[in-house]
């Protein structure tokens, strides 16, 4: 005497749940893609034709405040460190580097001398610069 089962075993794996989960990390990684800025400070950057391939490891921002107040920024860091502090963390950061490498980003409203200062402090410890600015 055969029993035969009413009920059949399903063997399909319902995909919903899968597409759900891969659109939201989609829109998640979209979202925090655009959040992430290397430069955390607001600088308006000259204009230039011309572009470095070359890459950096490490970044000093010098942001105008008027009356003739700069500020010296390591790494895009909110909290600004003194000139005199600068080379010292330079030194830090690049001393274990193949090919040392720093950028400058510099309002366009910075004298060129506050510039040539950080370009002096490469000189001195046989750094690389990368002056950054903005495509035309």
């Amino acid at each position: 005497m055969a029993i035969k089962r009413r009920t059949k075993v399903q063997s399909d794996i319902s995909m919903s749940s899968m597409t759900d989960i891969v659109f939201l990390l989609l829109i998640f990684f979209l979202v925090t893609s655009t959040l992430v800025n290397p430069n955390a400070l607001k600088l308006l950057l000259p204009k230039s034709t011309g572009q470095v391939s070359a890459k950096a490891t490490v970044s000093v921002s010098i942001k105008d405040w008027g009356d003739e107040v700069y500020t010296y920024h390591i790494n895009g860091d909110t909290n600004p460190v003194s000139y005199e502090q600068v080379e010292e963390d330079l030194v830090d950061l690049l001393q274990m580097e193949e090919d040392p490498t720093f950028s400058i980003y510099s309002d366009e409203t910075v004298p060129v001398k506050e510039v040539v200062a950080m370009m002096n402090i490469a000189k001195r410890n046989h750094y690389k610069v990368i002056l950054a600015t903005q495509a035309e």
